[in-house]
């Protein structure tokens, strides 16, 4: 297979598992999103959010809005720009994601044991390397 046709079935493949581990979730895909990128990235503001998951300011505020409604977010002003807000994942908030990863990674690891054998899954483990460094390599441009 060449590296167009492999890069293709690649990004299809983990487009589709990527989607379908989602349906695990129990909230919003927008709200899990930014208490993620919270969780990795500490304090963001709302623009910044938007920017990384690429949406619009006014969905990213629609999502902020329900997360800080629930208690899973909070909003300090800005240290440097008083017009902004510094959006901040609240103890709850990182037991709220904590909880939708553990959903997921049950699920997936469910599903795991029962697909592949344990050949598979020893070469499965051993490609997650590979897709970590082209994780790596795609950020980086």
């Amino acid at each position: 297979m060449d590296d167009n046709r492999l890069a293709e079935e690649l990004r299809l493949t983990i487009g589709q598992l990527v989607r379908t581990v989602r349906t695990a979730d129990t909230m919003p895909p927008g709200e899990a999103a930014v208490l993620g990128y919270l969780d990795r990235n500490g304090p963001l503001t709302t623009a910044e959010v938007a920017q990384q998951r690429g949406v619009t300011h006014q969905s990213a505020a629609k999502a902020v809005k329900e997360l800080i409604g629930q208690g899973w977010v909070r909003a300090v002003a800005h240290p440097s720009d008083g017009r902004k807000l510094l959006l901040h994942l609240t103890p709850a908030g990182g037991d709220r994601l904590a909880e939708e990863r553990r959903r997921r990674a049950d699920w997936l690891g469910t599903a795991i044991d029962d697909v592949l054998n344990s050949d598979e899954r020893e070469t499965l483990a051993a490609a997650l390397p590979l897709l970590s460094r082209l994780t790596a390599r795609l950020k980086a441009k």
